[in-house]
């Protein structure tokens, strides 16, 4: 596991996991970072060459002056494939790194093998049921100023309570999170606590954007279609961040393409039950290696 740096267009931070052959990139969530890989990465490195990137303003990734919302960190991802990756790569990505993964594989898919979307950030299900604490807080992040005040509260929780809240929102159990992982994420919350505003503004920047595409649910459906590449899509049935509902809407869109669903299991499954989340890939990657 080594920490390494590419230039694109300012510094990209990104975790290689060694391992040979085909490339996996690994792709975060909003307000996440390649740590959210560190209990699956080097198990993946079996499969291929593993790397796990921090999206602009997330992670050790600094904005820089870049800007941290979706078209950006699209192009910047087909820019790391192309610098790093160097062949077309496995897109694995969590939340609004699997929408991410989707959108690059939509409008590069010379870059894209193909895909594993874990809790994948997708449209709301027409009827479907809500989280009304999600809903409400996400709306209160999309307004200028009470978007901003809520991040100050968070940043004045501290690193480790701010972790402790995130998991407890991603996580149906946040103690099945080891120990080590834990503290991984809370090192690097201390690392960042200095920067305060800044992650501020590049967070409520990607999270508005995001927020933006998800409502163009046929804009979003059009571009699913477009997709030529296979794909392996894992759900956590009690995510209440990406309703399961949004997740059987994707999979009816692409029969082609293969649902798992996680029971007792949230929006993070490779963190809360990486055991059980590569008991599932593992056998996908194995099949598309041997295909």
């Amino acid at each position: 596991m080594q920490h390494r740096t590419v230039d694109i267009d300012g510094p990209v931070h990104y975790v290689d996991y060694g391992g040979s052959g085909r490339p996996i990139v690994l792709v975060h969530g909003l307000g996440g970072s390649s740590v959210n890989w560190i209990a699956v990465g080097p198990q993946l490195a079996r499969h291929g060459r593993v790397y796990a990137l921090d999206l602009i303003g997330h992670g050790r990734t600094r904005s820089l002056g870049r800007r941290a919302n979706v078209g950006s960190n699209r192009r910047m991802l087909g820019r790391f494939l192309d610098a790093v990756a160097r062949e077309p790569a496995l897109l694995m990505g969590n939340s609004m790194g699997g929408y991410l993964s989707l959108a690059e594989a939509a409008a590069e898919p010379e870059r894209v093998a193909s895909l594993v979307l874990v809790n994948a950030a997708v449209p709301l299900a027409p009827g479907a049921r809500f989280d009304p604490r999600v809903t409400a807080m996400f709306f209160a992040m999309a307004m200028p100023v009470l978007g901003g005040a809520l991040m100050l509260g968070r940043h004045r929780r501290g690193p480790e309570q701010g972790v402790r809240d995130i998991l407890s929102l991603c996580c149906v159990d946040p103690s099945r999170v080891s120990r080590e992982v834990f503290d991984a994420h809370v090192e690097l919350a201390r690392e960042r606590a200095a920067e305060g505003r800044v992650n501020a503004h590049d967070f409520l920047a990607a999270q508005r954007s995001l927020m933006v595409r998800l409502m163009r649910r046929r804009h979003f459906f059009k571009m699913v279609a477009t997709i030529r590449s296979g794909a392996l899509i894992v759900q956590g049935r009690r995510d209440r961040l990406v309703r399961v509902e949004a997740t059987r809407a994707l999979a009816a869109a692409r029969p082609d393409w293969r649902l798992e669903i996680l029971e007792d299991i949230g929006h993070v499954p490779q963190l809360e039950a990486p055991d059980r989340f590569l008991a599932v890939v593992e056998p996908w990657l194995q099949g598309r290696a041997a295909a």
